[in-house]
């Protein structure tokens, strides 16, 4: 009996044809695991521009409105609003106000989206600081972190009352999840989902995100956001964030912390979801335009590396665009990318 040649195993098989890759594919994009974060901007009659993320724009009640229906349309699974306020002071007073523009486009969302999408909202007090920290300060200019859980404590409970059904904890406080898990609990409001942002990195890739928000940020985060340098500590962070009550647990950014992304996964019994950040998509963007890249197969690979970690949800500024790709609508360049699925 003739010995079979060698190679014995030939693992390109399976990557011989289209339809033998997608039906051996490890991880998969789906429209539903994707949120699309959506600014807006108070006092806005049309949408305004960022220049640092082209596509995006801070919203005005109108265009939000719309484009609440586009991601409906797409089949998405939520969007995350941030709301830019005209007027900002220390306590970040605006975040809780009822007729402050987060809370008035929460409730706006909500009416738009029935049923459809996951109305999130950012749990923050960054854009509404005057000194853009994401917490209230002591007398020596330090985040004083008890008092400013006082103040996430009453804008969890503005935010669910304004209809949120998601609350994106986002500022690195510690204990803001159980604050925020007692305050609506004791307010009848255990029906309040709570995504805790527990592994959030003092990043550079943030830069034009803080455009997005006309951040008034003065000094740096580094005294509450993780150092980059840590991975173990990020773990640590979640655990203790589904120890308070985290529903969901994310890890922001996504593509520099893949090792985080990937550890997280392995070791939460809540969903894992990534945020894929304003720098990162603005990278892909920048490249793209200069015809450095594919546009079209940089935007799906960077969002199945995150799934291929371990991330069950995405945030991404490319969500309708990418859930209209999975569905079989071609790209602006006019052909449906390569590995869509």
């Amino acid at each position: 009996m003739t010995e079979p040649a060698f190679p014995r195993v030939r693992p390109r098989r399976l990557r011989a044809t289209p339809a033998l890759r997608r039906a051996t594919a490890e991880a998969r994009l789906h429209p539903a695991q994707l949120t699309l974060p959506l600014f807006v901007g108070e006092g806005l009659t049309e949408p305004k521009p960022i220049s640092s993320m082209p596509g995006v724009v801070q919203h005005s009640l109108d265009s939000l409105r719309a484009e609440i229906g586009r991601a409906a349309e797409a089949g998405i699974g939520g969007v995350m609003l941030f709301g830019i306020p005209e007027h900002k002071d220390a306590e970040g007073s605006g975040a809780t106000d009822p007729d402050g523009i987060l809370n008035v486009a929460t409730r706006l969302a909500v009416a738009e989206a029935g049923d459809a999408l996951v109305v999130q909202t950012d749990l923050c007090l960054d854009e509404f600081t005057d000194h853009g920290h994401c917490g209230v300060l002591d007398a020596e200019g330090r985040v004083d972190n008890d008092a400013s859980l006082e103040r996430y404590r009453d804008m969890a409970i503005a935010q669910a009352e304004s209809g949120s059904q998601m609350l994106g904890l986002s500022a690195m406080m510690d204990g803001q999840v159980a604050a925020a898990r007692g305050a609506l609990d004791a307010a009848g409001r255990d029906d309040v989902a709570l995504l805790a942002y527990t592994a959030k990195y003092a990043s550079a890739f943030y830069g034009p995100f803080r455009e997005a928000v006309q951040s008034s940020l003065q000094g740096d985060r580094r005294t509450y956001q993780l150092d980059p340098a840590n991975r173990r500590e990020g773990l640590r962070e979640t655990l203790l964030d589904v120890e308070e009550g985290a529903d969901i647990v994310m890890v922001k950014p996504a593509m520099s912390y893949l090792d985080v992304l990937a550890d997280t996964a392995a070791a939460s019994p809540v969903p894992v979801w990534a945020y894929q950040v304003s720098g990162e998509y603005a990278m892909i963007e920048a490249a793209a335009a200069n015809g450095w890249i594919d546009r079209e197969r940089a935007i799906l690979e960077s969002l199945v590396g995150l799934r291929r970690a371990g991330a069950e949800g995405l945030l991404t500024y490319w969500a309708i665009e990418v859930a209209d790709w999975l569905r079989g609508r071609p790209s602006a360049s006019g052909v449906l990318p390569v590995g869509a699925y």
